[in-house]
Order: structure tokens, then C-alpha cells, then sequence
């Protein structure tokens, strides 16, 4: 799946997506299998939300490939396509290959600068990963 925009100015699941689309699957990553009706309901806790623009919401999920929707009866229920670990995974690829492949080694250059604060177990990673596509291309 692939997502059209990426917001540098946010956080989260919000770099991705809508701030109602992100609350949205932040709530179906939870509980798994949503209605619309339930949705709505989790998400007037915090404010009043119109169903209508609930459906429309997550039926433009589906229509992105995110959700998959299931009808039982006359009931549609709503289930991630993917689990958040495996979208956040994906979607983390995505955005490194594209700006590897525009901006080539200063990204390089800026993510290992960017490592300074990093922890040591995260170093030793990368330094095992380094050394294992070095013995691959040689």
C-alpha cells in the first residue's frame, strides 16, 4: 500500500494520515474489527463526530487498500489491512528508499550524523548490517 502524502510537520501516524483517519486506525489497531457505529462511538469520547463523515472516512480507507471491510448481515465491519508494526515498517522503507533514490548518500550522510545520541545497541545493529552487506558484495 502506499501512501500519497507524507507530512514532515507532524508526528505519528499523523505524517501519514488525516488527523480523523489517524484516530480511526489507531482504534481499529486496538481493537481489531470495528462497525462504523462502534468507531463513532470511541470517538465522541473526546468530541461529537458525525457518523456520515465516519463512513466516509473509512470507506476511503478501504478504498486506499488500509482497511478491509467484511459485511455480516447488514452489519460492515472494518479490520487494518496490516498491523501497525508491519504499516509503520513499510511505510518507513518506502520513505528511505525514495529519498535515497533523490537524494542518494547526503541522506546517508544526515542519518549517520543523526546517530549521535544513539544507543549503543542500535550502533552495534547497524555496524552487524554494514558487515553483512559488505560480505554480500564482495
Amino acid at each position: 500500500m502506499s501512501i500519497k502524502n507524507f507530512k514532515y510537520d507532524e508526528v505519528g501516524l499523523k505524517r501519514f494520515f488525516g488527523s480523523l483517519e489517524a484516530k480511526i486506525m489507531e482504534l481499529l489497531w486496538e481493537a481489531d474489527e470495528l462497525s462504523i457505529k462502534e468507531v463513532q462511538q470511541h470517538l465522541e469520547k473526546d468530541k461529537p463526530v458525525n457518523f456520515n463523515t465516519v463512513m466516509t472516512v473509512m470507506n476511503r480507507l478501504v478504498e486506499k487498500g488500509i482497511l478491509e471491510k467484511r459485511v455480516q448481515g447488514r452489519l460492515s465491519l472494518f479490520q487494518p489491512v496490516q498491523s501497525k508494526e508491519e504499516f509503520m515498517e513499510e511505510q518507513s522503507k518506502k520513505l528511505t528508499e525514495n529519498l535515497l533514490d533523490e537524494f542518494g548518500g547526503v541522506v546517508l550522510n544526515h542519518m549517520i550524523d543523526s546517530l549521535k545520541e544513539a544507543d549503543q545497541t542500535l550502533l552495534d545493529k547497524l555496524e552487524q548490517k554494514i558487515q553483512q552487506l559488505k560480505k554480500e558484495n564482495l
